[in-house]
Parts: structure tokens; sequence; C-alpha cells
């Protein structure tokens, strides 16, 4: 059967969680846009960022995955363009705040849908760090002889996916929530649009400017 086996499958998952759960760049993203948009926002951006994981897993399973992480140049430019589009979206976060928080008073949608969600998307397939964490771990809990491996690597990935889904719609709807919280203010609803996008343009930097192909 072309399945993980379910001792296998469990030691993943209980590994997923641990790791998931730890606030990291996925964290950080989930909670700036939700300060910046809301919890809609929030929301689709929780559900493009994961969606943006379906096409590494396939592509992983595929071995072009170890293409890529074992190639400086194409490695860098993933690396780089991913950073650098979640410094754009934090400068534009931190430009309309005015804008965001008007919205958030009137109770209208600062952008469409679509637009949240596929922003989320493209930060979610240019996160070089998914890929290397899909190349590196997925391996370890493949059994060769319970059949196709690139299948059992689709499997161990959907499950990373359910996992990260839950979790960071968790932490967008505290992230909302806080910025509920905070009331209708027009000034306290920009401020937390600000900080949503310092968040961003922080992540971004620490992703530019740190860490290597390893």
């Amino acid at each position: 059967m072309d399945v993980v086996p379910p001792e296998s499958l469990l030691a993943f998952t209980v590994a997923a969680v641990v790791l998931i759960v730890i606030p990291g760049p996925s964290v950080l993203f989930t909670i700036g846009r939700a300060l910046a948009l809301g919890r809609m926002g929030g929301l689709l951006s929780v559900l493009g960022n994961a969606l943006g994981l379906l096409p590494i897993i396939g592509l992983v399973a595929l071995g072009v995955g170890g293409i890529v992480a074992q190639s400086i140049v194409l490695f860098t430019i993933v690396k780089v363009a991913g950073a650098l589009y979640l410094m754009f979206l934090g400068v534009q976060a931190i430009r309309h705040r005015n804008r965001a928080a008007e919205a958030a008073v009137s109770g209208a949608l600062p952008r469409s849908h679509w637009r949240q969600l596929g922003e989320g998307f493209i930060v979610g397939i240019t996160n070089p760090k998914t890929i290397a964490f899909f190349v590196a771990v997925l391996p370890q809990f493949v059994d060769l002889s319970s059949g196709s491996v690139p299948l059992q690597m689709i499997e161990l990935g959907l499950v990373f996916f359910v996992i990260a889904l839950i979790s960071d719609a968790v932490w967008a709807l505290v992230a909302a929530s806080a910025r509920t919280w905070f009331g209708k203010s027009p000034k306290r609803i920009a401020a937390l649009s600000a900080t949503g996008g310092g968040l961003m343009i922080g992540l971004g930097g620490i992703l530019l400017f740190t860490g290597n192909r390893h």
C-alpha cells in the first residue's frame, strides 16, 4: 500500500505539531496581517499561505524541491523574492494604515478577498524555509517498503498542511481579537495596521539577511 506506516505518521505528526506551534516566520506573518487587516484579512492570509504549501509539497515529492534546495542560485532567488514581497506588503500596510482604519470603522473591506488570499499564497510559495524543511524532514519518515515514495511524501505534506492551517488560524483569531479589543478608534486601528506592517518588514529583513541555504 502506498501509505505512510502508522508509527511513522504518528511520529511525523508529533514533530510537525512541535515545530508549527513554536512561533516562527509563519506566525509573525499571520499576526502582522491580522493586525493590519483584521480577522477576515488574517484568516484569508492564513489560507493563502497554507495553499502556497501545496505546490511545494508536490515539487518536493517529485524531487524538484531537492534541486532548488541544493542550488545556491535558485534557492537565493526564492529567498530574496519572498523576503522582498513580505517587506512590500509591510510597506503597503503602513502607507495605507489610515485607509484601513476608516474601513474598519465603517465596516468596509480595504481590499478584495481574492487579493488577500493571493498575497498569502505568494508568501507561502516563496518561503525558502518551507522548501528546506520538506526536503530535509519528509524523507526521514518515508518507508521504502510501503510503496510509492512520492505518494508518502505528499501524504506527510498534507498532514503538515492541515496542522499549519489550524495553528495559524488560531494565531490570526487571537491577533484579530486584540485588534478588536482596541476598539473602533481610527487612530488606534491605524497604529495597529502600522504595527502589523512593521512586523512584516522586520520579518522580511530577517529572512533576507540571516541564514543560508543549509
